[in-house]
């Protein structure tokens, strides 16, 4: 897997560089799983362990090896390997390879390992090196053939200042630098916001993952943390508070560089959904220009990687000593301080006896930086861990060179225990991870196997302890409130029963239903409030765990009322938006508590069902939408469907007689495929006017004017308008509101009565209708109809149609207006009455 003269194509190498939420991690294994094999080496053995546990559910646990300084788990057939950067079997030759966080190779500390990797960790077809963007420069300086891909950031980062411990919005994560100040902090959290995970470097990963399913869970909704979440760690956390600024890195107290307080930063936020971050307690505000850093990800750029050397002179120790001193021989590299290991190299090699050893053998030389490598994970002094490697450098290099079994069962009982504090369990676990550290190498025991095994189950046990101290300290599992009246104060304990009701010391205080809480009256004002923020606190759980199932509903679980009440399961959540567009509606989630980002997902989620609901129940307007956004009609069509669709579905035909007329053959096929129909009276969508259609109208327009839609009423006043009208299947004719299907069917009965000069409404077509004579009358008239004939005495009315526009109503200036002289001369001269002819006998007795 390292660099290496072959007759192959050169592996691709890619640089996938970014600020953090960009996809990188996922990126990678989703690459890596695309080959037959692969390795993968990450900075943290928290963040290796949830990448393998990704992995192995997608893979089979038969596939995926994890390698860590403490823990191995090598099937025999593995195909791809999850690591941390300084456990990767180099050895191995797999299809792909990917080092996370490429950036550290200018740590102080490790940073030559991740050079190393950076240098020569390859794979046999592709590479890829992911981390931040400022290394950019160093990678096109050390590997000119490596293509860059930079990523952006899914969503965006803002700084909201300085907020008090207690003041902090939920999901939030607070950092701090030192294991005192993040217990300090989640005691705090603790008293006045009932608890908080805590996550360290230190933890084991089951006790952090532990911890973690507390805080994703909503059992806790505040985050303690070290640094140790910038790398990588998947948490939903919507704020990152820095209750300091400033860290002790293992020699000196120092302020964070900008890039490392973007780091950390950037874990607030999680895929598309946007973060912020900010200081509390006792921190000093963020300067404009370290913000402006962290919000536009732009810092200084990496310029140098830390460097030592790996191809070591095995001939003697003098010759390894010079070897590890080399300084590299060209440019973007300098050598780096000593690390530990070195450290305990050179005063292992100040005893005289030690040195004779490996003068006399070479093998106890390699054996000697062999153990030298063992990490600290105690965090002794120098001394302590040299004198622990020197205990190891003497039992495997003399006698059976193998670690003495009562030696390791005498460091495993002195750990075997689970009594004590959360900082004694944590020491036992460090301990532990130094006895694992051991039994994963091998070479060094008699039975490695069963070590490994055995320090594995203690570390589980002490794992689990130590979250059982850590929830029993920092998270209060009562839900309770303290009550203020006069004076004094009283802790209650409140909870949601399965039929939603709300219970405080086993008195009910309101309802939960569906997204809703709904309070009943306190004995007074005191009283009521202490009783509403004890309800509250008790609801908000519930509510959360109920908006997240409601985002993630199928649309079968909704209903919409005709009143415009969006149902869930059977109960009311949301409700339609007043005042919006009949195509775009928008709904109003129910209630007031939860999460605003929880509630904005539940919130779209109505919105989705109903624009569903149009396309189901209202498909001829969508049809028509669609047909105008996509350009699909032209000219007159064009703008008869503009209308017919600001209309809601229905027109006057007069109002469109024009365009219509005008309109040829083709252009009426096409409004006749979008479902527009030509009616006698009306030109109209059927699909908006079936019973569904217009139920859903209706609920689309909640607080709108409701009509009758089955039979002929007077018009209100003021008359509805026509989205009004349409919405349920009306239209305005004179003074009355009529069904547009019954003016159709007005007009089929009109044909069938047609006589010599005009047209008869039956008694029975009146039946048919429902209407009486004097409204068929007014109807008609209102309608263009006007009688051929004067009629007699019980013969029905012969009606004939007049021009089918009216004449557009003529406007008058107002007396004082200059236009109104002019109007004055323009105006038709009045009609002179015709004589009334009188019958002859009117006539003559008139004369006489």
């Amino acid at each position: 897997m390292s660099d290496r003269s072959t007759g192959l194509a050169p592996s691709k190498l890619t640089a996938v560089l970014g600020p953090t939420n960009t996809g990188k991690t996922h990126l990678a294994v989703e690459r890596m799983l695309g080959h037959a094999s692969g390795m993968i080496g990450l900075p943290l053995r928290l963040l290796a362990r949830e990448i393998y546990d990704r992995i192995v559910k997608l893979r089979g646990k038969a596939s995926v090896a994890l390698i860590t300084g403490e823990e191995k788990i090598v099937p025999p057939r593995a195909a791809y390997f999850v690591c941390t950067v300084e456990a990767m079997p180099l050895g191995r030759e797999v299809e792909f390879v990917a080092i996370d966080e490429i950036q550290l190779c200018a740590d102080p500390e490790r940073g030559h390992i991740f050079t190393h990797r950076l240098l020569h960790a390859r794979g046999k077809f592709e590479t890829m090196l992911l981390g931040a963007g400022t290394m950019a420069p160093l990678v096109r300086r050390l590997l000119p053939d490596a293509e860059i891909v930079s990523r952006e950031r899914f969503s965006t980062l803002t700084y909201s200042g300085s907020k008090k411990l207690t003041r902090l919005p939920r999901r939030s994560a607070v950092v701090a630098f030192s294991t005192d100040a993040v217990y300090a902090i989640a005691e705090l959290i603790r008293r006045q916001r009932g608890g908080a995970a805590v996550v360290m470097g230190s933890l084991s990963p089951r006790t952090r993952n532990a911890q973690v399913a507390l805080y994703q869970s909503g059992d806790v909704d505040f985050l303690v943390a070290t640094d140790a979440i910038g790398m990588g760690l998947n948490m939903d956390v919507d704020h990152v508070a820095f209750a300091g600024l400033r860290k002790f890195d293992g020699r000196r107290t120092r302020w964070l560089h900008p890039q490392e307080v973007g780091q950390i930063a950037g874990r607030a936020g999680r895929y598309t959904r946007d973060g912020t971050f900010g200081v509390t307690g006792d921190c000093e505000e963020m300067d404009e220009d370290l913000v402006e850093s962290v919000v536009d990800h732009q810092f200084e750029p990496v310029m140098g990687a830390e460097w030592r050397n790996a191809r070591l002179d095995f001939g003697s120790l003098q010759g390894l000593l010079r070897s590890l001193a080399e300084p590299p021989h060209r440019a973007g590299l300098s050598l780096s301080e000593e690390a530990l290991d070195e450290r305990t190299l050179r005063k292992l090699a100040q005893q005289e006896d030690v040195v004779a050893r490996c003068k006399a053998d070479r093998s106890a030389l390699i054996r000697l930086w062999d153990v030298c490598q063992t990490p600290d994970f105690r965090k002794t002094t120098d001394d302590d861990h040299q004198r622990m490697v020197r205990t190891l450098f003497d039992d495997l290099t003399t006698g059976r060179k193998r670690l003495p079994e009562d030696w390791i069962a005498g460091q495993f009982k002195a750990l075997d225990r689970t009594d004590g504090e959360i900082d004694s369990l944590a020491a036992r676990l460090s301990g532990v991870r130094t006895l694992s550290y051991i039994a994963n190498r091998g070479d060094w025991l008699h039975n490695p196997v069963h070590w490994q095994g055995t320090t594995r189950q203690l570390e589980d046990r002490l794992s689990d302890t130590l979250h059982e101290k850590l929830m029993a300290r920092f998270i209060d599992r009562r839900t309770s409130v303290l009550m203020r009246q006069l004076g004094d104060r009283e802790t209650m304990l409140a909870g949601v029963g399965a039929d939603g009701a709300v219970t405080v010391e086993g008195q009910v205080v309101g309802r939960l239903t569906g997204v809703t809480f709904v309070q009943e009256k306190g004995a007074s004002a005191l009283e009521e409030k202490a009783l509403r923020n004890t309800a509250q606190r008790a609801v908000t759980p519930e509510i959360a765990r109920r908006l997240g199932k409601l985002a993630a509903e199928p649309d079968g679980a909704f209903a919409l009322t005709p009143d415009g009440t969006v149902l869930w399961n059977g109960e009311a959540a949301g409700a339609v938006r007043a005042g919006g567009d009949l195509l775009h509606p928008r709904a109003r989630l129910l209630g007031e508590l939860g999460e605003a980002s929880v509630r904005e997902r539940a919130e779209r989620r109505l919105d989705a069902f109903l624009a569903a609901e149009v396309d189901r129940k209202l498909p001829g307007l969508r049809k028509l939408e669609r047909a105008l956004s996509g350009g699909e009609l032209k000219g007159l069509p064009r703008g008869l469907a503009h209308r017919l669709l600001e209309a809601g579905g229905v027109l006057d035909k007069r109002a469109v007689d024009p365009d219509l007329k005008a309109m040829s053959q083709a252009e009426r096929r096409n409004l006749k495929a979008l479902g527009v129909r030509i009616g006698a009276f009306s030109l109209f969508l059927p699909s908006v006017l079936r019973p569904e259609a217009v139920a859903t109208a209706r609920a689309l327009a909640p607080g709108g004017w409701r009509g009758q839609s089955e039979r002929l009423a007077a018009a209100p006043t003021p008359a509805p308008d026509a989205r009004a009208l349409s919405a349920n299947g009306l239209r305005l004719v004179g003074r009355h509101l009529a069904p547009v299907e019954m003016l159709e069917r007005l007009d089929a009965l009109l044909r069938e009565g047609q006589r010599p000069g005009g047209v008869v409404l039956t008694d029975a077509a009146l039946d048919t209708l429902g209407w009486t004579p004097a409204e068929a009358a007014a109807v008609l008239r209102a309608l263009d109809y006007t009688p051929a004939i004067r009629p007699k005495e019980g013969d029905p009315i012969v009606w004939k149609r007049r021009g089918a526009q009216r004449p557009e109503p003529r406007v008058t200036p107002r007396p004082d207006s200059p236009f109104a002289a002019l109007a004055r001369l323009t105006e038709p001269p009045p009609r002179r009455k015709k004589p009334r002819r009188r019958k002859p006998a009117a006539a003559a007795k008139a004369a006489s």
